[in-house]
């Protein structure tokens, strides 16, 4: 997993315990477990209740333990990154293990949706774990950019943090269609027509 000794101490542990049923005081919900830069800019716990609710029908969040969980799931804290190489009798990454299994729950997911669109607030890594083939769905990426020296470009923390804002901003709102995300505008970011494309929505900020 390429991490410290200490982080692999702590991991192993964490996954020498990961058993059925969970116990309360080790596990949480989903939504409140990740700490990434995308959570800090998703700020879980300031939701109100009623958002929380909304969330668990329309929110999705990809796991590499997990597969795709709903935002008010119990699990264990755990680290598995997507994009881990893991050599087993399906293949050698995560990708290979998992197959269509986060596809396959995607689609039953859509049924239920009268518009069948995914805005995907994920990572590259995270999100090639679907196949878009499978799933027969709309989807639109938005992409965070800052313009420096008049040049727009893509800087990995602030766009991090960006994707989780959205995400908050599309629970909050209580948006369903892909319009509903050009007017998004926390923390400065405005929506760039210009760069933008069918299935890709881009947003731009100025930054020091």
């Amino acid at each position: 997993m390429e991490i410290s000794e200490n982080l692999s101490s702590l991991n192993f542990e964490r996954f020498k315990n990961l058993k059925l049923p969970f116990k309360t005081d080790s596990a949480r919900q989903a939504i409140f477990s990740f700490l990434g830069d995308t959570y800090v800019g998703l700020d879980a716990g300031t939701l109100t209740q009623k958002d929380l609710k909304s969330s668990q029908n329309n929110i999705r969040i990809l796991s590499g333990l997990y597969g795709l969980l709903r935002p008010m799931d119990i699990i264990m804290t755990y680290r598995l990154e997507m994009g881990t190489k893991l050599k087993t009798n399906r293949g050698t990454s995560l990708y290979d293990f998992l197959g269509d299994l986060i596809s396959m729950l995607f689609i039953d997911e859509l049924t239920s949706h009268e518009k069948k669109i995914i805005i995907n607030c994920a990572s590259v890594e995270y999100f090639k774990a679907v196949n878009m083939k499978t799933v027969k769905a709309e989807v639109v990426t938005p992409v965070f950019k800052e313009l420096r020296n008049g040049k727009p470009r893509i800087i990995s923390f602030f766009s991090k943090k960006a994707r989780g804002a959205i995400a908050r901003y599309i629970i909050t709102n209580k948006i369903s269609d892909i319009d509903g995300i050009i007017s998004f505008d926390l923390d400065n970011y405005s929506y760039s027509e210009s760069l933008s494309s069918k299935y890709e929505t881009v947003f731009i900020r100025y930054s020091a």
